[in-house]
């Protein structure tokens, strides 16, 4: 991190080849679009690039970037919601009808994937945040609490809440 802070640019690659990975996991699990998820992480580590100077020496630089990655996930989202209440686009939360008529276990797999893809994606951004940084990101509840500014507490209530909720949207389906 040094390196990169000195403008080092293969540093930062490096950083960046190390953690694209997990952030790109994470930022898939957000926003439940591939093709979306990847164009966010590459902004994401674009905006962390530029803001190298604004580093703080004391949080882990995965932290940082994820942060990034969640302010450009926020941002997707309020997008997408303008663009539903001007244009009247699908919602996210619609899905297309994914079964097929044979039931592989590959098939029922990528069923089963998408109806959870698309029942996080449902999930208020409260409990979404919290639920993606510890289960997908593999943080702690205090290092989540810490990207999110909130109590240790609060990201423990909130992941017990995204996971009873999920466990209903599932189950309705």
């Amino acid at each position: 991190m040094a390196a990169a802070l000195a403008g080092q640019e293969a540093a930062f690659s490096l950083l960046m080849r190390r953690h694209k990975e997990k952030v790109y996991r994470f930022v898939r699990s957000y926003v439940a679009d591939a093709d979306e998820a990847y164009d966010l992480t590459q902004e994401a580590f674009a905006a962390a690039w530029l803001a190298l100077a604004r580093y703080d020496k004391d949080r882990p630089f995965p932290a940082w970037v994820k942060r990034i990655a969640l302010n450009k996930c926020r941002d997707w989202a309020r997008r997408r919601a303008v663009r539903r209440f001007f244009f009247g686009a699908e919602s996210i939360e619609t899905s297309p009808d994914i079964a097929a008529t044979t039931d592989s276990s590959d098939e029922a797999l990528q069923r089963n994937l998408a109806r959870l893809d698309s029942a996080i994606a449902a999930l208020p951004a409260g409990l979404k945040e919290p639920l993606l940084l510890t289960a997908i990101s593999g943080m702690s509840h205090h290092d989540a609490a810490r990207v999110l500014n909130l109590t240790t507490k609060a990201v423990e209530t909130r992941v017990y809440r995204a996971k009873v909720a999920l466990a209903r949207a599932l189950r309705d389906e």
